[in-house]
């Protein structure tokens, strides 16, 4: 059977969820392969990572336009990155050969999920918390943190290079927790940046051992590409916190999945993570409204104070006319 034309619907819908939360990518792409289309988990790393080699660029680069990339951070990044991705691949082929390798890999790929899992919830409470804080708080220039962002460089690239999964997910939230007050577009903007080489570099180690396959690379960009930027126009339309949340649900049961969870535990752990995700809704909204009110509360107010001014001059004008 064909499966061209689904892999490419796939692709689609996962470059759509990329360019609407700038979140996911890997993390979605390789567990579908795997698990809806059957490719090794080797292979659908090497071509996830291959793909995305030419997904990065376009995001990138409308970055870079909008003068939203910290290069200082990004070069401080790299040197370890770059390396440890590359280095990543060769130390997955530790881990043995054949179906014992493949299993293995799962296991891997179903630990790296349940950290982007982590890292979405910690993004999720640190946008929070941005947004409860003055716009003031955040800075275009803070000072770059040298060993942090190594240190940043070295562990993300490790796991990217072995499993494809947190060049958007981990890293960005490793970037947030050594620079808090850094911009929100900015981290982005550094992150999309500093993948292209990060991931380049892992995809040619799996190119080099025979893990990436370039037909299915192209095939997936063939969706990925116009769903990356259909998703990137919604994005300024739409809000995408219930769309995190949908992709927080999806990468735990995908994650659980991978390391042979039994089938209530799935259940279970999606449940939990949906609940969250309604409690922390109902929770906004509630916030919410109180701020509407006040902002209606505070034009009443205005209103009435314009109304007593213009009370004011009537009746000051009608006293000099009887005055004269």
């Amino acid at each position: 059977m064909d499966s061209t034309g689904p892999i490419i619907i796939a692709g689609a819908l996962v470059g759509f969820a990329v360019g609407l939360t700038g979140m996911g990518g890997g993390a979605l792409m390789t567990p579908i392969m795997v698990m809806v289309f059957g490719v090794n988990p080797t292979a659908a790393i090497g071509s996830d990572l291959a793909a995305s080699v030419f997904m990065k660029p376009f995001g990138a680069l409308v970055h870079q336009r909008a003068g939203t990339v910290r290069w200082d951070i990004v070069r401080r990044l790299l040197p370890t990155a770059v390396p440890a991705a590359f280095g990543g691949v060769f130390l997955l082929r530790t881990l043995g050969d054949g179906d014992d390798l493949q299993q293995r890999v799962k296991y891997v790929v179903g630990t790296a999920l349940m950290l982007a899992v982590v890292g979405m919830l910690t993004r999720l409470w640190l946008d929070r918390r941005r947004a409860a804080t003055e716009a003031d708080a955040e800075d275009a220039h803070v000072p770059v943190r040298p060993v942090a962002t190594l240190l940043i460089g070295l562990v993300g690239g490790v796991i990217v290079g072995m499993t494809s999964v947190g060049s958007g997910s981990l890293i960005i939230v490793m970037l947030m927790l050594a620079h808090p007050r850094l911009k929100a577009n900015h981290l982005v903007g550094t992150d999309l940046v500093q993948a292209i080489p990060m991931v380049a570099a892992a995809a040619l180690g799996h190119l080099l051992v025979g893990d990436a396959d370039l037909g299915l690379a192209a095939t997936l960009l063939i969706g990925a590409v116009p769903g990356v930027l259909l998703g990137s126009v919604v994005s300024s339309r739409v809000a995408g916190g219930a769309v995190r949340w949908a992709l927080v649900v999806l990468l735990t049961g995908s994650g659980l999945s991978m390391l042979k969870a039994s089938s209530t535990v799935i259940v279970l752990g999606c449940l939990g993570m949906a609940l969250l995700g309604g409690i922390v809704g109902v929770r906004d909204r509630r916030t919410a409204h109180p701020r509407a009110a006040a902002g209606t509360a505070d034009e009443t107010a205005a209103e009435t104070v314009g109304v007593t001014h213009q009370t004011d001059l009537f009746a000051t004008v009608r006293e000099a006319l009887r005055l004269r």
